[in-house]
């Protein structure tokens, strides 16, 4: 399979992070100086990732929403312009293909980010769904970098280098335009750290100096990267379940915690009647977190 490398690649390589493998065909950082280390300081201070190896599928027409409602558990068809929704995507014997954030951009366009492995299966499954309706299904994940912002002081550090949207009444699961320094950007209230954060989607072709600009002017805030391996810990700290690790296509919703996310009261979806089944049976085994005391 041949490697592919997100815009940010050469910053990265730059700043010593240790590569590999970690979305499908992508190479990106595992991490920088250790993980620890880089798990602690964005929990205290404010950390940046590369997540553009996570799949980006543009979705238009005017059945977008019947489209993208067909194929999520959640309810996308009350969302407005600007608001972002987490779903799992399910078999149709309700095991987890993917777990996922939909953007609402406008009532006949919708973006979906996608897991870095799962893009490689979520983009041929959006459209064998979409044959015979009139919604349009294009892979931008290429053009698209995607930079995560995290932390307490993450919010402080954006408001020094963005403007045109005001990040104190941007509110959790929703997005908005911007400019970071002189590039446009999409800015969303998102994240999987459990803290405080925010996800950039940067077009690719001013994805470098938009990064050097992160990391340079981030560290009067206490920036510095992290990789996967601590994205990882900081969502297992928090008890955000991680697709490949926590969940995979053997197990339900109902087996995560994540059945408070279906809305079976929506109409007909992918997996809805093995969904029905399993919730009225109940699971033999269950996801649970542990309290670490010492």
């Amino acid at each position: 399979m041949p490697e592919r490398r997100s815009p940010f690649y050469s910053s990265i390589v730059a700043l010593g992070a240790t590569m590999g493998r970690v979305g499908g065909d992508f190479i990106s950082a595992k991490y920088f100086e250790g993980i620890r280390e880089e798990h602690l300081n964005t929990r205290a201070n404010v950390g940046v990732q590369d997540l553009s190896t996570m799949g980006k599928m543009d979705i238009k027409g005017p059945d977008a929403e019947a489209l993208v409602n067909y194929v999520v558990v959640n309810d996308v068809s009350k969302m407005r312009p600007g608001q972002v929704r987490y779903s799992t995507v399910c078999r149709e014997d309700g095991g987890i293909m993917d777990d996922l954030t939909v953007f609402r951009l406008g009532d006949e366009h919708f973006m979906i980010v996608t897991g870095s492995v799962n893009r490689l299966k979520m983009l041929p499954w959006l459209k064998r769904h979409a044959e015979g309706r009139r919604a349009y299904i294009t892979d931008i994940t290429a053009a698209v970098a995607f930079p995560t912002i995290q932390g307490p002081r993450s919010r402080e550090f954006l408001k020094s280098v963005m403007s045109e949207v005001d990040l104190d009444i941007l509110k959790r699961w929703s997005f908005a335009k911007g400019r970071f320094n002189e590039t446009e950007v999409l800015v969303s209230r998102t994240g999987v750290t459990g803290e405080l954060g925010f996800e950039l989607f940067v077009p690719a072709d001013e994805a470098g100096v938009v990064y050097e600009a992160i990391t340079s002017q981030g560290r009067d805030f206490g920036l510095k990267p992290y990789g996967v391996l601590a994205m990882f810990t900081l969502g297992l700290e928090k008890a955000y379940p991680a697709h490949g690790l926590d969940m995979d296509e053997r197990r339900t919703p109902f087996h995560i915690g994540l059945d408070r996310f279906i809305k079976f009261d929506k109409g007909d979806f992918i997996g809805r009647e093995a969904l029905l089944k399993v919730r009225d049976e109940g699971v033999t085994e269950h996801w649970a977190g542990l309290v670490v005391e010492g």
